[in-house]
């Protein structure tokens, strides 16, 4: 396969949006027998994807009330159900640890802190979102990752408006079983995947997606990423991982979330 041209589509018909969509289900390698729950388009198809070709022991849903067992197109209603997940037992398998999610973030620092409730000041915000949502107990029950669509300076902030989701710093600070059990696994954006390895907790820059540079993603950033000597680019789809994602996703949708 060829590399991707920086406009998102590459000679062998490989996207930005792809490559994204494998960044995400990396975020998910290793993981077991768990619940992988991604919110939105490109996460769901990253833990889909990820079920369907490396991890074949996640346990991944319809976005309703089901586990489903068979490779589920995005919006697909032919499904092979193996497991019952209503809204109520979510919280159960949350709070045994026995989920990983990919969420979005409006506003994320540099310790992975992140806002999904308001921009500005609490008491007169600019605008009202969603409210902190599942946020906390997400960031301090089970792994979380997160998923950007439009990398910024205005997203990756120095520091958040609110502290929706907890980032490692505050986990630290609090301590014993939180700071235990702690785990940011990645940040995957248009423009990057990142992890929070970084001295004490900071965000890291793994890799740079096929056509964006590691100046791209600094003159995007709000702060000062934690950068190595030699950054690679993000693996491109093999042709196996191509051949599911055509089959879980036949519409293209991701094409239409990834800008470039």
């Amino acid at each position: 396969m060829s590399t991707p041209s920086p406009d998102g589509a590459g000679h062998d018909g490989v996207s930005r949006a792809d490559i994204v969509v494998v960044a995400c289900a990396e975020a998910f390698r290793g993981d077991g027998e768990i619940f992988a729950s991604g919110m939105g388009t490109i996460p769901m198809l990253g833990a889909r994807l990820a079920r369907a070709s490396f991890e074949p022991d996640l346990l991944v849903s319809d976005g309703e009330a089901f586990f489903v067992a068979n490779d589920l197109e995005v919006g697909g209603t032919d499904k092979l159900v193996e497991g019952w997940i209503p809204f109520r037992s979510v919280f159960d398998t949350l709070w045994g640890g026995r989920r990983h999610v990919m969420m979005g973030a409006t506003q994320i620092d540099a310790h992975g802190n992140t806002n999904i409730a308001n921009i500005g000041p609490w008491d007169r915000p600019k605008a009202q979102l969603l409210g902190v949502r599942g946020g906390p107990g997400n960031t301090v029950n089970h792994a979380t990752s997160f998923w950007i669509p439009r990398h910024s300076a205005r997203v990756f902030v120095p520091k958040v408006d609110m502290v929706s989701g907890v980032g490692t710093d505050r986990a630290a600070d609090i301590g014993g079983w939180i700071a235990a059990h702690h785990h940011l696994a990645r940040v995957v954006t248009n423009l990057a995947v990142l992890d929070l390895g970084g001295p004490d907790g900071r965000l890291r820059l793994l890799s740079v997606h096929p056509g964006v540079s590691v100046s791209d993603v600094e003159e995007n950033t709000g702060f000062e990423l934690v950068i190595g000597p030699d950054t690679p680019e993000t693996r491109l789809p093999t042709d196996h991982e191509m051949a599911i994602l055509d089959r879980l996703d036949p519409s293209g949708l991701r094409l239409s979330e990834v800008p470039v």
